[in-house]
């Protein structure tokens, strides 16, 4: 046992060594999504029509059953119905509205898949599967999800 105490006690210093991790090079978004993303500059939704005749958005680079390039981009919205959704009463810091707000699902017109969003309603009972949303844009805009700057109910349709 004397032994045992003895050799940990005369293990050497801990070896280290930095290590840094870079990714020296750029992706580019490609057709498909760099053409999402300049539409949200351009206040256009667009999305990606499948190889059934289903329009996905935000659009897919390939068909999601047979796996193959999906070339053909379709416009849509800008409204759209709420699929589902989940209010969040206490918002923290990194979520895209201040006060409360709901998560949604929003099928936009001419779409055949949802996609995520923050509405801003004055309260939950105002919101419900069904109700018809339109986008709010950013004020600056350049390409990026986050320039829907939320979704609102369309007037004369709250719950």
């Amino acid at each position: 046992m004397c032994d045992a105490v003895t050799d940990q006690t005369e293990v050497g210093e801990i070896l280290s060594a930095p290590l840094i991790i870079e990714y020296p090079f750029k992706r580019t978004t490609g057709p498909i999504i760099g053409a999402f993303l300049t539409g949200l500059r351009e206040q256009v939704l667009v999305g990606s029509k499948a190889e059934d005749g289903r329009v996905i958005v935000p659009p897919a680079e390939f068909d999601p059953v047979s796996g193959n390039d999906l070339t053909e981009l379709v416009e849509v919205g800008p409204e759209g119905v709420i699929t589902t959704w989940a209010w969040v009463t206490e918002p923290h810091a990194k979520h895209a509205l201040d006060d409360p707000f709901a998560w949604i699902l929003v099928k936009l017109d001419g779409a055949d898949t949802p996609m995520l969003g923050a509405l801003k309603a004055p309260t939950m009972d105002v919101v419900a599967t069904g109700a018809r949303v339109k986008p709010v844009w950013a004020d600056e805009r350049e390409g990026h999800i986050d320039d829907i700057a939320h979704w609102v109910l369309v007037e004369g349709d709250a719950a």
